[in-house]
């Protein structure tokens, strides 16, 4: 079976020198918050050109303790995409904050800037944008409409480590951004972790004691906070990916151009758009399809595998009916949640691979190329 994402493999080829990163974090005694964390936090800070980069134990969190501290709270309303992992408006409901959903644009899946001024409300604090798939938002759009309206812009960067938006990288664009290193991101751990960017020195500050039990001094507490600390084992992991993850998005980049070309002309089928300005880094290679199911099912047969990301949009999830969204309220991202699915994307993926599944593809919508 070819698989979507071949985390073995991208691990196992960076395997001994994780062994020996672990090896030196057991002989120090420091397994949380220590010098591999402190490490990490400047050498992401640096290449991503922010003052500042807050380690914390996982991307969710990240959200959460950045909508905390900038104060969203009970009754703030936060606006966002429907169209993502449901972490982002699970954080902003975890600190009592009302998710405000807008429309995506169908070429980038991303928000669609068009639509964010008309959901402002007196009750509207910020904007969170996520840059879905390893594409950036358009961010020139968002920032001028929260400069307007006086509100933060929050980056869910979770799937776009290394993606860049007119010269300046994803976490280096807005108030402040969030990134995850669950095992399948472009810069994974084995396990979970995540970090907080920002340029602000109180934000960050404040992140950094809201990760502590709202605590810069132990047994001193200043604010009530959260357990959500990175563990020195994944920051070492994560050290030895961040030497490897510019070689990996280019491959990755790579990849996608190959299956761009190669399936651009089947009409049947809708390619992902990478906006000028942009670098993609393709966390996913998603494409929507006329006829999803019959697709994957022929792919399985063909021992490829595909998934859908996301069958359900956040406003027509259960557990935010009370919002009043209904079925049509947010067409475009319908439409690709029911249209959507990721062909196999990894740095491992080789070019005999990749050549069956454009084949197989192109069989199926009748133009084998």
């Amino acid at each position: 079976m070819i698989p979507l994402i071949n985390l073995k493999q991208q691990f196992a080829s960076i395997k001994l020198d994780i062994l020996k990163e672990i090896e030196e974090v057991i002989e120090s005694g420091n397994y949380i918050l220590g010098p591999k964390v402190k490490l990490l936090e400047e050498t992401i800070a640096s290449k991503l050109h922010t003052k500042h980069a807050v380690a914390v134990a996982n991307g969710t969190d990240a959200l959460v303790l950045t909508l905390d501290a900038y104060g969203i709270g009970t009754g703030d309303e936060v606006i966002t995409t429907p169209f993502t992992f449901f972490a982002t408006a699970e954080a902003i409901s975890r600190v009592n904050a009302v998710p405000v959903f807008v429309d995506v644009e169908e070429d980038t899946c991303n928000i669609d800037p068009t639509k964010i001024e008309q959901a402002i409300t007196p009750k509207t604090k910020a904007i969170l944008p996520v840059h879905l798939f390893g594409h950036p938002a358009n961010m020139d759009d968002i920032l001028s409409i929260a400069k307007r309206h006086n509100l933060i812009v929050i980056e869910d960067a979770c799937q776009a480590f290394g993606a860049k938006y007119h010269d300046k990288y994803a976490g280096n664009l807005g108030d402040a951004a969030c990134f995850s290193f669950f095992p399948t991101k472009n810069l994974g751990t084995l396990g979970d972790g995540g970090i907080v960017t920002t340029n602000d020195d109180a934000i960050a500050e404040k992140i950094r004691k809201l990760r502590t039990h709202g605590s810069d001094k132990k047994y001193y507490h200043s604010m009530i906070g959260y357990n959500s600390r990175l563990d020195e084992i994944h920051a070492a992991i994560l050290l030895v990916a961040l030497k490897k993850i510019d070689e990996w998005n280019n491959k990755r980049i790579s990849l996608a151009s190959n299956y761009t070309e190669a399936l651009r002309d089947i009409p049947s089928l809708s390619l992902p758009a990478c906006k000028e300005g942009t670098v993609h880094i393709y966390h996913l290679y998603c494409v929507s399809s006329t006829n999803r199911d019959n697709d994957m099912k022929k792919l399985k047969d063909s021992h490829i595998s595909s998934a859908v990301y996301y069958p359900k949009c956040l406003h027509l999830q259960e557990v935010y009916k009370h919002l009043g969204y209904k079925k049509g309220s947010l067409p475009v991202a319908e439409f690709l949640a029911s249209s959507m699915f990721a062909l196999p994307m990894s740095p491992f993926l080789t070019d005999e691979e990749q050549r069956a599944v454009i084949s197989v593809i192109s069989q199926l919508m009748g133009d084998d190329v």
